[in-house]
């Protein structure tokens, strides 16, 4: 921990692997993760319990699976973030393709799960949602095309870059998955406002983002019941967002007790999308301020030191991958207290499901290995070289 307190300690040549990594990790976000996988895992322990009562399983059914998906997604985001930007890159690369791949082939082999969004490839025993893993895969090569553009002769990566987004956002469109869709976009504008872009630009593509939004309310019925249900003054009790609002209202500022929660009972989705009902309702107010914190630190600890660097890949990559992390949450967050309309995007390392938590494992190895000190002349310090 000698780095929260004393700073950044310098790398040493010839240092093991071991060692140098966690000289050179950035603890604070580290320990926040941890934190939040230990906090999905208390939730988990309510809120799991009546689906598998549901389905006749044993009790403790589902939390041991999230258990296994966690250890997995940890060691995942373990190994990542040993690597350097290079490798970084080039698993972002080799990800994006397969799970490309994927998307293209899910309106012929993928199922909806009776939820009307063809998004999961069923294996029976297993079911795996691409788009997971898609957002950090196309981040890394999203800022691989921008950072291209900075050299000199470089090839238009800005536009390659906004070509990938538009044919990867009506692809999660046409499932329908608007929320994954407009993760993808804002990653790619903040990398693009990061990368240099003029605000008049930005404006234009929110502009034609809106206009976008108009044209899927008007030819999608799944998109317009969501927004309708949104728009509407009154708020259904028996509907998902019903019993949440009311568990949230029910929890207060200390909740009601843990395992006094009735909504788990009532939410079909109470242990992914509303898992954040969950917790406000038994642990209350506190425990979701604490939930907002860690994510927060996380985001700002990575855009802080993502400031120093100079590589411009690592910069737009990690800003990427800082605030999808952020963003998502927000998202998720968002929609159980009606601030948004529904999305169906679950909690990083809080809501059960395999291929989000090994998603989310994937996302914030890469951003630890991109956020990792290195021995470089940081920007500060090439400036005032120059000066003198």
């Amino acid at each position: 921990m000698t780095e929260m307190v004393f700073g950044t300690v310098p790398v040493r040549a010839g240092e093991p692997v071991l060692p140098r990594w966690w000289r050179t990790i950035d603890k604070w976000s580290l320990s926040a993760i941890l934190v939040l996988f230990g906090i999905g895992m208390l939730l988990g322990l309510a809120a799991s319990v009546p689906l598998a009562d549901k389905n006749g399983l044993e009790p403790f059914y589902y939390v041991k699976r999230q258990a296994f998906f966690g250890i997995v997604a940890l060691g995942v985001a373990g190994l990542i973030s040993m690597m350097s930007p290079t490798q970084v890159r080039r698993l972002g690369v080799l990800g994006f393709a397969g799970a490309f791949v994927a998307i293209l082939l899910l309106p012929v082999f993928g199922t909806d799960f009776g939820k009307g969004a063809v998004r999961w490839f069923s294996f029976g025993f297993a079911s795996v949602q691409p788009s997971e893993f898609l957002k950090p895969a196309f981040v890394i090569i999203a800022a691989w095309f921008m950072a291209a553009a900075h050299e000199v002769g470089g090839p238009p990566g800005r536009f390659y870059s906004f070509i990938l987004t538009a044919i990867i956002v009506v692809a999660l469109a046409l499932q329908p998955d608007f929320g994954q869709a407009s993760l993808i976009l804002f990653s790619w504008m903040v990398m693009y406002f990061v990368g240099g872009a003029p605000i008049t630009l930005l404006t234009a593509i929110g502009g034609l983002t809106a206009a976008g939004g108009v044209l899927a309310y008007n030819t999608s019925e799944h998109f317009a019941r969501r927004i309708n249900g949104f728009l509407s003054t009154e708020i259904d009790p028996r509907t998902q967002i019903g019993y949440a609002t009311n568990a949230i209202q029910e929890g207060g500022f200390f909740g009601v007790g843990v395992g006094e929660g009735t909504v788990k009972w009532s939410l079909p989705d109470a242990h992914t999308d509303f898992i954040i009902a969950v917790a406000a309702e038994e642990y209350g107010l506190v425990l979701v301020l604490c939930i907002i914190a860690l994510y927060a630190t996380v985001v700002a600890r990575s855009l802080m030191r993502l400031m120093k660097e100079r590589d411009p890949f690592t910069r737009l990559a990690g800003a990427g991958l800082a605030c999808a992390f952020g963003v998502q949450a927000l998202i998720n967050m968002g929609v159980a207290v009606r601030l948004l309309p529904a999305k169906g995007m679950t909690l990083p390392f809080v809501s059960y499901g395999g291929s989000s938590v090994i998603a989310s494992g994937i996302a914030v190895g890469m951003l630890l290995a991109l956020t990792r000190t290195r021995p470089q002349g940081e920007i500060s310090d090439i400036l005032a070289r120059r000066k003198h």
